[in-house]
């Protein structure tokens, strides 16, 4: 009996190890050079915290067993109540820490901005001159994701590629609710969300197969909004792209409405081509024909409103169409104004960007 007492008690020591045994230390070993610098980070910022927290813990255990009842040869001083030397270690030990962490902590927050361009693609490794970062569009849909690669022309659902140590410049929305884009191996977590853009730089240094998921909960279909990130050498990233534009296929303003629409668990697509100006008009959610762009309202908000300029609510106003260096166009505003608090109507066959 005492010999299974005692393979049980260590038994349960060792429940613990196994229970850590299917943990993914990804976040602690990346292949990515921002997520490697973040992961030190953590690191050095728990030990500073455990110089502190680990003589606090023995310590507590050591008096309370030195000052213990039955101990008749404890110091015994039942009227002290203060010491200089005492209150200097408590306080100055603390403070030193947090004067550390705080410093630690203003420069990896100016370093690691991820709206930062990258500085180097590793450790001791500078970029290279001339290298232009791979530009990819991010817009996070109910329950999947999609990526549109401008320079290359393509799109995919639920797989993203890149190049192995080239610097990746991501640009991030969402269709509706706010989501949270995250590749543990590749960086930190950036929020997605509806009509605006966040940014994050990164580069991946070791070629693999990665997981990417949504780190914000978002509905139903939250649990399955996930893609792999595919580290690839030059030569089998461009097969990447050429076998998706093998596909031939166009992603379209009314296929994009389609795809809009939630959906759980969806398998990986990728589209050829991509109707112009798509992804800035998700971004000013603005896909719908007849729909006015949150860039025209703000461009009309920008001149004071119509009722500013001496015209009714229901003025023409000429505003940009985008960035693509198109020209002016003439669109209705509707204007909310103290005598138009709602915003009057459009007018009969007026259309938008």
């Amino acid at each position: 009996m005492p010999l299974l007492q005692k393979l049980f008690r260590r038994s349960a020591l060792l429940l613990p190890l196994l229970l850590l045994a299917g943990c993914n230390m990804v976040v602690l070993n990346p292949s990515g050079d921002i997520a490697a610098q973040q992961g030190r980070l953590i690191v050095i910022s728990t030990l500073l915290m455990l110089l502190i927290i680990v003589p606090v813990i023995v310590l507590t255990l050591l008096f309370a067993w030195r000052y213990r009842q039955s101990n008749t040869e404890a110091t015994y001083k039942p009227d002290w109540d203060h010491s200089t030397q005492l209150e200097l270690v408590i306080w100055a030990a603390p403070l030193l820490i947090i004067i550390a962490l705080g410093a630690l902590t203003w420069i990896s927050t100016h370093t690691l901005d991820p709206y930062r361009p990258l500085s180097r693609i590793a450790e001791g490794r500078a970029v290279p001159e001339n290298t232009q970062p791979l530009v990819v569009e991010v817009v996070a849909l109910d329950w999947k994701w999609l990526f549109f690669y401008p320079q290359q022309g393509i799109a995919t659902v639920n797989e993203l590629a890149a190049p192995v140590d080239r610097p990746i410049q991501f640009k991030i929305t969402a269709s509706s609710v706010m989501n949270s884009f995250y590749v543990p191996a590749l960086a930190g977590m950036i929020y997605a969300m509806p009509g605006m853009e966040t940014k994050l730089h990164a580069v991946i240094n070791q070629p693999g197969v990665y997981e990417g998921f949504s780190a914000n909960y978002s509905g139903a279909g939250f649990s399955g909004m996930r893609f792999k990130f595919h580290g690839l050498a030059d030569a089998d990233f461009d097969r990447w792209v050429r076998q998706a534009k093998a596909e031939g296929k166009t992603l379209s303003r009314s296929d994009y409405l389609q795809l809009e629409k939630p959906s759980e668990r969806e398998p990986v697509r990728r589209w050829a081509s991509v109707a112009p100006g798509l992804y800035d008009a998700i971004l000013n959610r603005c896909v719908e024909p007849g729909k006015m762009c949150m860039r025209h309202m703000m461009a009309v908000d920008a001149t004071g409103g119509a009722g500013k300029a001496g015209l009714s609510p229901l003025a023409l106003t000429e505003v940009p169409r985008g960035e693509q260096g198109l020209p002016m166009r003439t669109v209705a505003a509707e204007i909310c104004t103290a005598d138009n608090p709602t915003g009057a109507p459009r007018p009969a066959g007026t259309t938008f960007q």
